[in-house]
């Protein structure tokens, strides 16, 4: 009997999947992060202000995930960052330096026409099991 090497991963800590997907995978040694928006886990609602508060929530958001597969933010090693307004690039990019300390993660930015729920902002990673970790929130 075939068995998969993907393992879900779900944490409360950021806001539930949707039902056609995942908070996140693992399958082997990687950990890949559906994007997220900037989704107050605790209401449910999306992070009102500026890109700024939403890109911090976004962040929290996927330490949360990355944490409750066994790894954490500063094990990512690839960034995918989608915003509706080039316009957006520096404000973002303040933010996201302060999550993420040298050697920064490879990293691609684009502008999109539209975002989930109307956001500004969405971002998705993919990260390193951290060595000798286990998962605390895995389905």
């Amino acid at each position: 009997m075939w068995k998969s090497n993907r393992t879900p991963v779900r944490t409360e800590n950021a806001p539930p999947p949707a039902p056609f997907l995942s908070q996140a995978i693992i399958a082997g040694e990687m950990v890949y992060c559906s994007g997220q928006v900037g989704v107050n886990p605790t209401t449910g609602k999306m992070v009102e202000g500026s890109v700024q508060e939403r890109t911090k929530q976004i962040l929290r958001n996927l330490s949360a995930v990355l944490e409750a597969a066994g790894s954490s933010i500063h094990d990512v090693v690839k960034v995918n960052i989608f915003l509706a307004d080039m316009g957006d690039f520096a404000s973002v990019n303040e933010i996201y330096d302060s999550f993420f300390k040298d050697p920064k993660p490879a990293r691609t930015c684009v502008a999109v026409k539209t975002l989930p729920l109307g956001t500004d902002v969405e971002i998705e990673c993919t990260g390193v099991l951290a060595k000798g970790s286990s998962a605390k929130a895995r389905l």
